[in-house]
């Protein structure tokens, strides 16, 4: 059965059926999160091209899953550090669903996995795999990109 807003779920509580009103939960408009997300989805030959192509910016490549609970609070983190860095860093995310040979070629084990890309090609690229806090992100991209 399909609720919609407004409707109610009876409730069991202490013996007495109580309504819990159903609420649609939108995010704050502003500066940290946006209609028109800032982090893209992209397939293997657009990442390719973009990492190969002449960028001046660190890349953040997400490596995600749409049923990875994980990832969706990554996700979160992600737009927020797209919208903090702007222009001085370009964040991108691959669905490793839809880009499973991507995913096994670039050795993506666990998920969310994320690669720092430096825009000096003389520097390695970082990989974190799991749920980490978005200072450790700013770290490494202002420490060692």
């Amino acid at each position: 059965m399909a609720l919609l807003q407004g409707q109610t779920v009876p409730h069991i509580h202490s013996l007495a059926l109580a309504s819990i009103p159903i609420v649609t939960l939108r995010p704050p408009h502003g500066k940290h999160v946006r209609e028109d997300y800032l982090v893209e989805k992209m397939s293997a030959q657009e990442v390719q091209e973009l990492v190969k192509g002449d960028r001046n910016v660190p890349l953040v490549v997400d490596f995600f899953a749409t049923w990875c609970g994980p990832c969706i609070l990554m996700a979160q983190e992600l737009e927020m550090l797209a919208v903090e860095y702007e222009s001085n860093v370009k964040v991108i995310k691959v669905d490793t669903d839809d880009e499973y040979e991507f995913a096994r070629d670039m050795q993506v084990r666990g998920l969310p996995t994320l690669l720092f890309i430096s825009p000096d090609p003389s520097k390695d690229a970082i990989r974190t795999e799991g749920l980490i806090p978005l200072q450790m992100m700013r770290d490494i991209i202002d420490n060692e990109m």
